[in-house]
């Protein structure tokens, strides 16, 4: 599945008090990196910025007053996300606004599946900072140029957070296609998986798990389960 980094820049904090986008990005992963195709647009909210969201993002009513309306992008990127997997920071708000604009343009809501980073980063790293700035001090990630929020120098950074915390994960699954490799591609150009390395255990090993199976069910007076799995004649 295609996956893409997005990321969005609101007036606010909550879509249900009339905070609108004012900027969205997305970046397309090309297997374990990061592709030049990117979907970017600044947009005019139709109303004012909070002070709070300005500080933020630098952004104000003035400079986006020129810029299209939600509605005029909206069919732009949906084609630009459609049947991606969204990979998004704290994804809920994102997805609310999104879904806040496409309403009312009267348009389908999202159906794409999404990796909230923000969800994955606190199960790796519980009881942590995991904001992006923290994240790309963890993980090394070079974002000395990110003096104020940005949508796409944020999915930029935020694609490189992605690989570098899922690294060795795709690997696991048979995913990493590397340069050396030429990727993994079937006739559709698509990402397929590379068989599994099966490592069976030596004769020495056999009898040092037989041992210890054995040991078990000494110790356990016959109630070692694994040894009557074991044991068992295989279908």
């Amino acid at each position: 599945m295609r996956k893409i980094v997005l990321d969005t820049e609101t007036t606010g904090l909550d879509p249900k008090q009339g905070h609108r986008i004012i900027e969205v990005a997305a970046i397309e992963m090309d297997g374990r990196k990061v592709s030049e195709r990117t979907f970017h647009r600044y947009l005019n909210p139709e109303r004012e910025i909070d002070e709070g969201a300005a500080a933020v993002h630098g952004l104000t009513l003035d400079r986006l007053q020129d810029e299209p309306k939600f509605a005029e992008v909206a069919p732009a990127l949906l084609e630009f996300i459609a049947g991606a997997e969204l990979i998004i920071h704290n994804a809920p708000f994102d997805i609310g606004f999104l879904n806040a604009e496409l309403a009312l343009a009267g348009l389908p809501l999202l159906k794409n599946q999404v990796i909230d980073t923000l969800k994955v980063a606190k199960e790796l790293h519980p009881g942590k900072k995991n904001n992006l700035n923290a994240l790309c001090d963890r993980y090394q990630i070079d974002n000395s140029h990110r003096t104020l929020h940005g949508a796409l120098l944020d999915t930029e950074l935020l694609a490189e957070v992605y690989l570098a915390m899922t690294r060795g994960q795709e690997s696991l699954l048979g995913e990493d296609s590397s340069d050396e490799e030429g990727g993994h591609l079937n006739a559709e150009g698509e990402a397929i998986r590379m068989s599994v390395r099966v490592l069976s255990a030596s004769e020495d090993e056999l009898a040092l798990h037989r041992s210890q199976l054995e040991d078990i069910e000494k110790a356990s007076k016959g109630a070692c389960v694994w040894k009557r799995l074991q044991e068992q004649p295989s279908s």
